[in-house]
């Protein structure tokens, strides 16, 4: 069994496709397909194991198999379920860009040095990524563009941020 703590999230289920076992997998990898290729897959606490296997692209997702789920069933009762991968088995990415995992919990601060919070989310809502930092006082919601967020420095465990006019 894997760490729990070196788990991403890199997928769920949508639901049941078919009526053989069939599921319709929701991929939130950069190129959808390559999630087949990070397993085996694990449940959040990473006590379940799911061996994967891509069989068609379906409407909204990707259809797949699951060893064991043999019954539309059994497929529907998976609905929800997230699945997660090894970080090790995940590409290294390049000096600027980052797994949303890692930068949750970071540091923020503005460019004169005063601490804003930490980054409690990140969220994606089509448009780009938001940091959600938190936790000295309100809630910020700041673009993780080049801009707002000049620096992240993960050895540091800390991200500078210039939050657009107004923004405190």
């Amino acid at each position: 069994m894997p760490d729990p703590s070196s788990l991403l999230c890199v997928g769920a289920i949508a639901g049941a496709f078919g009526i053989q076992g069939e599921v319709r997998l929701k991929s939130f990898c950069a190129v959808p397909e390559d999630i087949a290729a990070y397993g085996p897959l694990w449940s959040k606490d990473g006590t379940v194991q799911y061996k994967v296997k891509l069989t068609r692209p379906v409407a909204q997702g990707l259809g797949a198999r699951i060893k064991g789920v043999d019954t539309r069933e059994a497929a529907e009762a998976l609905k929800g379920t997230e699945l997660y991968a090894e970080k090790s088995r995940l590409p290294h990415l390049p000096d600027d860009e980052f797994y949303h995992a890692d930068l949750i919990g970071l540091a923020v601060q503005d460019t004169g040095g005063k601490l804003l919070g930490q980054v409690r989310a990140v969220h994606n809502h089509g448009a780009g990524d938001i940091l959600e930092v938190g936790g000295n006082g309100p809630t910020l919601l700041l673009p993780f563009t080049l801009a707002v967020v000049p620096t992240v420095d993960l050895k540091a465990r800390i991200v500078i941020a210039d939050p657009p006019e107004g923004v405190e």
